[in-house]
């Protein structure tokens, strides 16, 4: 989709060079680069913005002065994406520890369209770090849009759905969704929300957030300087200290609530051409933390008080790392040809180089198949490092399917309960597997008949067709970390990070006193992870009756002596302690329904993800209209006829059900096909579930003799009227062992 948006972008601007833009303009119309300057990925938007969906180039045109230009036939066979031009801009940013609220105010033109012509307009929102859209804001003169999260349950009975690249992410950080039907000439009010992570390093915290702005957006208009705002606050709680970088001058401003405010306000001529940047310094010599509690709100169904635990590592200097032995445990089945096996052989020959001598490593790829680098733990040493190198870079495939039970007992196996070191598995896969809750139930048993330190299972995920949240519960149950790359230009710097984070463990085993023993506390995470030296850990949960007065958090050291540090309490007033920890609590808490298969905990989750806007895999975002009743003198001729307008009126808003914005729960199909991700092979998530519920009725000769692919190949080829029609004679033959089967896939495909 990536790519196919770039493409757009790069037609519409090819659209452009038809709008006159008036004698004293001071830009040209916009010219695509050179195919020697530009990247793949170029047009994609590096900041917010609005795009025309045109797909009859009839209409484009200067909506003021009329070009007269030579008429065009036909239509685009794919739309083009003509970039509006935007009026102004504010930018503002609330941090809290190791999260940021994000929030653009905008306005954009249709300045490509006729006055008397409408298209489609286009927000993407581009996010940092881990962003989680919260929601948009669109306002027009007569319609007002904006998005909403619903429950999957309510979603079944809405009719109008929207197509999939009316609401989707184009990149995993890259969110789109469109608006029907804008006029030529029409400003457009928008108000974009979410929250993205702060990257920490070395005892800062570093913010960056999209808002690099090509010059095809800014107004043709000589000298007429626009107001460009970004206001960043810094609230204490979590964690604050001194600003050490910023990609704008901005003014110190401090409030009355202990938070610090940035300010940079500037009347420009053009947007802005760097992204916001900002980084603070929260070191310390000595490992650190805090707790916050707050009361819920008055619309939380979990009335329990809301508590977060956090802990920070310190300076590296101060803090040692434990002795480690170390197992790689690496897919290389058919899918992970390409880009993702070369990244992460990268990934795994700069986390060897990392290891020290006092370390002991091995390494286990696996398909259908188990291949051992070595039948024992090596020892860490130039010559053995060098050799696993060369190991990882040969082809090893003799099978195409996918077994992690297999190589991970190996694994298990070959870590013996060792004294002064910490075992550990790097688990890394793009497949699911059907025994995935045997595996968390095996590792629950080995974990609790482990001895002081039991194997960490860290596992990362590549792509939208493993299950992230079995990969999660693993780690979760083992006191382990997860770390996942849905892009594949992300895989290796995302993999580094999570290799980094287990390798740099600085306090294991960790307690909290008084929580551990409170039977009216809930922690969210059954296991509290280990903490490294690369990154805070923060721990929520909810308690009920009266908070602790003190808390201790207590471990093991690097050198294996116990450590124990006293945590600062405090009622957290001006911090949203449930919208900061709401993400980290929706994805824990789905793992663990996913575990354990628990309804009214599915339940819990997706009236959380409602409340807090963050989307889940129980529940569904969709787009409402509200017309301005009150505005449209249409409107309000017609409500002078009887009952017209309160008729409208008790319509209520028109609700649009966008696509499936959330990662699913694996694909089994994918895996056993071997389709890589990101491939245009890629099986619709709605299809995969079709397919695999009505395998188990099929008859077993249909089985035998027709693949899941083919079939799936078979009902993309079919228009809806042949759909129709296909339905209604297989549903005729009913009679047949799989004739509900296939009229569940056709009727699906025809809808």
């Amino acid at each position: 989709m990536a790519e196919d948006f770039a493409k757009a972008v790069e037609d519409g601007l090819k659209l452009g060079k038809r709008i006159y833009l008036g004698k004293d303009r001071a830009v040209a119309p916009p010219h695509p680069l050179p195919l020697m300057h530009k990247s793949p990925h170029f047009y994609l938007p590096s900041a917010p913005m609005v795009y025309a969906v045109i797909s009859d180039p009839r209409i484009v045109d200067n909506p003021d002065i009329p070009s007269y230009q030579p008429h065009v036939h036909g239509r685009l066979d794919r739309p083009a994406l003509i970039p509006l031009q935007m009026n102004a801009v504010n930018l503002d940013v609330d941090c809290y520890g190791d999260t940021a609220f994000v929030q653009v105010s905008g306005s954009w033109r249709v300045h490509c369209v006729m006055g008397s012509r409408s298209c489609d307009c286009r927000v993407a929102v581009p996010m940092g770090d881990q962003g989680s859209i919260l929601g948009v804001e669109v306002d027009l003169p007569t319609k007002s849009y904006s998005s909403e999260l619903i429950g999957v349950e309510e979603s079944k009975g809405l009719k109008n759905t929207a197509k999939p690249e009316d609401g989707s992410f184009v990149k995993p950080h890259i969110f789109t969704i469109t608006i029907p039907k804008i006029d030529g000439g029409t400003c457009i009010s928008v108000k974009l929300h979410w929250s993205q992570k702060l990257t920490y390093n070395e005892g800062q915290f570093a913010l960056t957030v999209p808002f690099t702005f090509p010059e095809f957006v800014n107004p043709p208009i000589k000298k007429i300087a626009r107001k460009e705002k970004i206001q960043v606050n810094v609230h204490s709680g979590i964690a604050a200290g001194m600003v050490r970088a910023t990609s704008h001058p901005f003014k110190e401003l401090r409030g009355e609530t202990g938070e610090i405010g940035y300010l940079y306000e500037a009347n420009v001529l053009t947007w802005s051409e760097t992204d916001m940047s900002l980084s603070y310094s929260v070191s310390s010599s000595n490992i650190f933390g805090g707790a916050l509690f707050q009361s819920p709100s008055t619309h939380d169904s979990d009335q329990r008080d809301l508590f977060c635990v956090y802990l920070f590592p310190g300076s590296q200097n101060s803090t040692k790392v434990f002795r480690k032995e170390v197992i790689f445990v690496v897919d290389i089945s058919g899918s992970m040809q390409g880009k993702s096996i070369r990244s992460t052989k990268n990934a795994i020959n700069t986390a060897l180089s990392k290891l020290r001598p006092e370390d002991s490593f091995n390494i286990i790829a696996f398909c259908d198949k188990a291949f051992l680098f070595c039948t024992s733990m090596v020892s860490v040493s130039e010559q053995e490092v060098e050799r696993a190198s060369e190991w990882i870079g040969k082809d090893h495939r003799e099978g195409a399917g996918t077994n992690i039970s297999v190589p991970l007992q190996m694994a298990i196996d070959m870590l013996p309960n060792t004294q002064g070191s910490i075992p550990m598995v790097f688990l890394v896969t793009d497949g699911a597997v059907e025994d995935e809750r045997k595996i968390c139930d095996w590792m629950s048993k080995v974990v609790k008949n482990g001895g002081s330190l039991c194997p960490r299972i860290h596992t990362f995920g590549i792509g939208s067709f493993c299950n992230h949240h079995f990969l999660r519960m693993l780690s979760m149950i083992s006191q382990g970390e997860y770390g996942a790359a849905l892009d594949p230009d992300t895989i290796e710097p995302r993999m580094q990070k999570l290799f980094g984070k287990g390798l740099s463990t600085v306090l294991a085993n960790i307690t909290i006193d008084s929580i551990d023993d409170h039977e009216q506390i809930e922690v969210y995470s059954s296991c509290i992870p280990d903490l490294s030296s690369e990154s805070p850990l923060i721990i929520c949960g909810r308690y009920r009756g009266s908070f602790p007065d003190t808390l201790k958090a207590k471990g093991i050291l690097g050198d294996l002596s116990s450590f124990t540090v006293e945590l600062q309490i405090e009622k957290a007033k001006d911090v949203p302690l449930d919208k900061v920890i709401a993400r980290q609590q929706i994805d824990l808490l789905t793992a663990q329904a996913w575990f354990s298969e628990n309804k009214q905990l599915e339940e819990q989750i997706a009236n959380l993800s409602i409340r807090t806007c963050n989307t889940s895999e129980y529940s569904r975002m969709v787009l409402l209209e509200k017309s301005k009743i009150d505005d449209d003198p249409k409107a309000q001729k017609v409500s002078k006829k009887g009952d017209a307008r309160k008729l409208l009126e008790s319509e209520g808003p028109k609700k649009v059900l966008l696509q499936v914005l959330t990662i699913g729960f694996g694909n089994l199909i994918a895996t056993a096909e071997n389709i890589c991700p990101g491939s245009k092979e890629e099986i619709p998530l709605e299809v995969a579930e079709i397919l695999s519920n009505a395998s188990s009725n099929c008859c077993a000769r249909l089985r035998a003799s027709c693949c899941c692919m083919c079939c799936i190949q078979c009902c993309s080829k079919l228009s809806n009227e042949c759909g129709v029609v296909l339905t209604q004679v297989v549903s005729a033959l009913a009679c047949i062992g799989c004739g509900q089967c296939c009229s569940l896939c056709f009727s699906e495909e025809g809808s």
